[in-house]
Formats: structure tokens, sequence, C-alpha cells
């Protein structure tokens, strides 16, 4: 593994001659604000520097925003202005891309929300007073600690143990009382973390998701999501930095090792790529019917190969739990198209669950600045990216990349999100809460979240949302969730000073005896 481990300034040479610099254009963006010097050269002067107001306008946080606080209302109220009290209309400065950047600036400094904060260093400090919510009272309980940085998924065993991912150091279980086992031997080997900017990693070959079949009593099953690693592709800078795809795999875990190794999901060497596992996706979920779904993100490049039929990014995959393709897949008999293909258009997918009693596969997203979804999945459908958003990119200009690619489309040919989630708070994975532990939530949505580091609550009836709340605020970076058959909510929190797993308690977690 050492030839995968070499960074540095070399690294960055092989990610730009592989034609990706426009991650490292991106992670510019994300150390020095660019909405803010066009808020300080034309806003600020009226509104304050820290939006905090001034004599000549009003503060634009910690109060009520007179004709509403919702990204649409700051840029109408920017777009039109109000003469009457002095504020010009900024629609003849700005254009209304501009203007809507501006909005979404407002909207993130109004809940709090930098930027170019990622939240991978603030403390983590367990809160141990009960957390009181509008249907349930719960509290929290550390089940696992000193974890990985970098944990990516955990998964729970009918005996009671998690399954846990974590992207560098490959697969485990935390047992019952919270002990953790060595690395799961024969696992496919992990790569590097690569260059860190801005506190995030960019490299490949990371472990992601994990989960066992539905009938995992009976078979053993485990499924891994996995960024494999190209040992083929050397022409790439010498093998520097190499490549790598998402693939899906099966085996057994006995006694402690990895057995059973089958490939359900893969592609062919021509799609691994030396584009950053970031935005790589990699979440699984089972339906009912004995069907695998299998989220593939812009791997391929920020807005490369995602309306493409032929290529696997930006994608929703669907096969048989054995890796068959299903006779009635929406492309199966399209000419040039991924016969796996059950839904495109996507960024950067995050979270993936399928809901038995409407029949339905969900999806969350992140978007570019603003335009984080939670998506209703269905077959042949179009979600949009990289042609239009509801958010903007980073440099504050609209997503309109259908222009670079020459695509024309239909807005109306894009399904939208259930839920735009606007200022983003880097939305990640979800669940569609069953369980008796907390009734009250019975069929909502549990959704956490990194740069927020917030647990929200979504009620969705007839793919309308009805209902949200904020469960948890200001804890760490929410990388996933995931709820036992009893009905407790466990929380992987991704956090610098080591990973950890906490479940949400209906009742006071007892304390041990001295």
């Amino acid at each position: 593994m050492g030839r995968w481990m070499k960074i540095g300034a070399i690294v960055v040479a092989v990610l730009l001659v592989a034609g990706v610099g426009v991650w490292f254009g991106i992670n510019q963006a994300l150390q020095t604000d660019p909405f803010m010097s066009s808020y300080a050269d034309n806003c600020a002067v009226c509104h304050g520097e820290q939006f905090e107001g001034s004599a000549q306008g009003p503060a634009l946080v910690g109060n009520e925003l007179l004709h509403g606080d919702s990204v649409a209302e700051i840029a109408q109220s920017i777009g039109n202005g109000f003469p009457e009290r002095g504020m010009p209309g900024w629609s003849g400065v700005f254009d209304e891309g501009q203007i809507k950047s501006l909005a979404i600036l407002v909207a993130e400094r109004r809940v709090d929300r930098l930027f170019t904060d990622f939240n991978t260093e603030k403390p983590l400090e367990i809160p141990t007073t009960p957390m009181q919510t509008e249907l349930a009272d719960f509290y929290l309980e550390v089940v696992a600690s000193d974890l990985a940085p970098k944990a990516f998924s955990i998964a729970a065993l009918p005996d009671g143990s998690l399954l846990v991912t974590e992207k560098l150091e490959g697969l485990s279980i935390i047992s019952p009382d919270g002990e953790r086992s060595e690395p799961i031997l024969g696992t496919p080997a992990t790569g590097t973390s690569g260059v860190r900017l801005s506190g995030l990693d960019y490299g490949i070959g990371w472990m992601l998701d994990v989960a066992p079949h539905p009938d995992y009593a009976e078979n053993g099953w485990v499924y891994l999501v996995h960024m494999h690693l190209c040992e083929s592709c050397d022409e790439v800078a010498e093998g520097v930095w190499g490549r790598s795809m998402t693939r899906l795999i099966r085996g057994r875990i006995k006694d402690g090792e990895w057995r059973d190794e089958e490939v359900v999901w893969s592609v062919p060497d021509r799609f691994y790529s030396s584009v950053p596992d970031l935005g790589a996706g990699g979440r699984l979920a089972f339906d009912p019917a004995g069907y695998v779904y299998l989220s593939v993100g812009i791997k391929g490049g920020y807005f490369q190969g995602i309306q493409d039929l032929s290529t696997p990014y930006g994608k929703i995959h669907r096969v048989h739990d054995d890796g068959r393709i299903p006779e009635d897949n929406p492309y199966v008999n399209t000419d040039g198209a991924m016969a796996s293909i059950w839904t495109y258009g996507h960024r950067s997918p995050q979270g993936l669950e399928y809901e038995p009693e409407s029949d339905s596969l969900w999806g969350t997203e992140m978007g570019p600045r603003g335009g984080d979804e939670v998506n209703l999945l269905k077959p042949g459908r179009n979600y949009g990216w990289p042609l239009t958003s509801l958010g903007v990119d980073y440099d504050g200009t609209p997503v309109e990349y259908w222009k670079d690619l020459g695509i024309e489309f239909d807005l109306e040919d894009i399904t939208q999100p259930v839920v735009d989630l606007t200022p983003s708070p880097a939305v990640s994975s979800f669940v569609i809460y069953q369980g008796d532990a907390f009734p009250g939530w019975q069929g909502d949505f549990l959704v956490g979240s990194l740069k927020a580091t917030e647990l929200y609550r979504f009620r969705i009836e007839e793919g309308v949302l009805v209902e949200q709340e904020v469960l948890l605020r200001d804890l760490a970076r929410i990388r996933d969730v995931e709820v036992e058959a009893n009905g407790i909510v466990y929380l992987l929190l991704e956090h610098d000073s080591g990973s950890q797993i906490v479940r949400l308690l209906p009742d006071a977690p007892a304390v041990a005896a001295l």
C-alpha cells in the first residue's frame, strides 16, 4: 500500500494532470468566502460588517426579518428593496445569481453557519441532560468512542452488535457493550486520505457503506461498498495517486475474517478515476423484493458524465442481491445505457433508504452552495445535476453546466426535491423511522448533517413536507443514522479527535455501579 501513500506537491500535480483541478478551485472558495466581498462592498455600510446592523439599516441576524427569512424571500427583499425606507432595489445592479448568492449568505449567517467552517475540530461534548422536542424527549448515551476520525457507516446486527466502517481502517464490529474488534481481516485494501485542505480529505480507496442482508440471520451475507483501487491503471501518472471506483461486494464474517467474497456490482477499468472519493456517494439500500440499490456520485468529475446514461457517475443503480440486472430496470433495453441505472442526475448522494409501506426509494444529496435535497427516487427520473440546482455554485454563479455540455433541457423534465435544504447543512445519511421507542416519530425522516452538526426530523405525507423540526443542535458531524430493531436510534459522529457512536434513548441511561 506504500505506493498509495505518496502525497504533497506531486499529488496535486497528478490531480491537475487528471483534469480534476476543479476540486482545488472549490477548495479556494472554501478557504475565503467569495460571497463576502460582494456583501462588504455593497451591504456592510448599512447592515454592518458582521450583519449586526447600523444607524442606516437593521441587523440581518439575531432578529426577525419582517418580510421573511427564506432564501427566496430574502432575495426578493434584496432585489426589490424598500425605497420608502431608504433601501434601494438591487435588481438593476446585480443579476439574479448575484442576488441569490447574497440571500444565501444572509440565510447562512442567520443560522450561524459559516461557509468556511466544516466543524471538523469543534469540541465534541455529549449532553447529559434530556433533550426536549415536540413529540419525544430523549437522552444521549455514548456506545463507542475513539474510532478513527473518518468513520463512515454503522449497521445493526441481530445480536445487538454494530458493524462499523472507517474510511482508511476498514470494517470492524462493535460489541453490545461497546468494545471495538480488530479490523476484519481480508476485506479490500484501503487507500489514503491524500491531501487535507480546509478540514476535508481528498484521497482515494476509502471504505464506505455497510449493511447486513435482510435475511442475514439465515444467509450471513454482509454487503460492503468500497472504493476499489485499480491495480491495472498504472499508466496514470505512474500510479503515484492511482484510480479508484465504487464497487459493491458481499461476504461473510467468520472468526474475525472476511470470507466467501463475491462482487455484486462493478464497472470496467475505463470508468476508474483519480477524482477524489469525497464525492463518490457509496450508500446502499435493500427493498423487500430482494433488490439492492447503490449510489454513485460525481466520481467522474464535477459535472462530467452525470447526464450520460453510458457512464455510472451521478446515478442510483439497482441490481438483484446477487448482482443480476433486473429485467424491469428503466434503461435495460436502451442502447448504450448502463442496464443497472435506476435514476440519474445526482451530485453527491449521501443517504439511501427504502420505505416499505409506500414502496418507495428515498435519497439525500448534497448540492453546491445551497440545494441540498431529500428526493423521492422514481425509476428513470432525472434529478438535474449538473444542468440546474436550487443552490448556486461556489463562486456565486448559477448552476448551468448544460451550456458547457451542450445539453438543452426542459425544467419540467427535472424531478424537483421533496425537501430543499438551502442554506446547505451538508446533509448526510438518514433513516425513515420505524420502531416502538419513539412512537411519535413513526414514519418520519431522521436526517443527519455534517457542516450544520444537526439532526432533523421531517414528516413527509404524499410526497410533501408537512412538518420539520431540529432534534439536536451543535452536536458533531453526523455521518450516519441507524435504527435498531427495537427502535433505538444510533448516530455515528465524525470528529477529528476520534469518532463516536451514540444512541438516543427514551429513558435516562443506567449508571454503571462503581
